[in-house]
């Protein structure tokens, strides 16, 4: 995408550790289902403890696969939702999963160019080339 290797090389595997946005947002809205589902309100402070509970939580889950349901039961505890609830989540995991990692990897190349940028760095001839031949592949689908 035309990121030099210098800051490829850093921001990548730094926002493979912590920037795990997919699961925040997937754990926050299993916790509203879970309490939907449950017929359960939630307060605004909780609706605030389940945002700074998932972030936090997704900061420090391993970038593995069903790691998240494991950080959800931390969230849905932390609120007072009842854990059977991963259960319900669980069944379809595997398909969410594969979304979560797509926003994970996504944040972390949009960052990685971002910084590039404002580094000098951003070789923009290889990225409007290849910004290019996405947009064409996607048009052709």
């Amino acid at each position: 995408m035309g990121v030099s290797k210098k800051i490829s090389a850093f921001s990548i595997p730094l926002g493979a550790t912590i920037n795990m946005d997919g699961t925040a947002i997937m754990q926050g809205v299993a916790v509203v289902f879970i309490a939907q589902l449950f017929q359960i309100d939630l307060s605004v402070s909780d609706y605030l403890t389940v945002i700074a509970t998932a972030t936090l939580a997704s900061i420090g889950t391993a970038g593995a696969p069903g790691v998240g349901l494991i950080t959800l039961s931390m969230v849905l505890t932390s609120v007072g939702l009842p854990i059977e609830g991963v259960g319900l989540i669980m069944g379809i995991d595997r398909i969410v999963d594969m979304a979560r990692t797509v926003v994970n990897i996504t944040g972390d190349a949009v960052c990685t160019t971002i910084v590039a940028k404002q580094d000098g760095s951003l070789n923009r001839e290889v990225f409007d080339e290849k910004s290019t031949i996405v947009i064409e592949e996607s048009a052709a689908v």
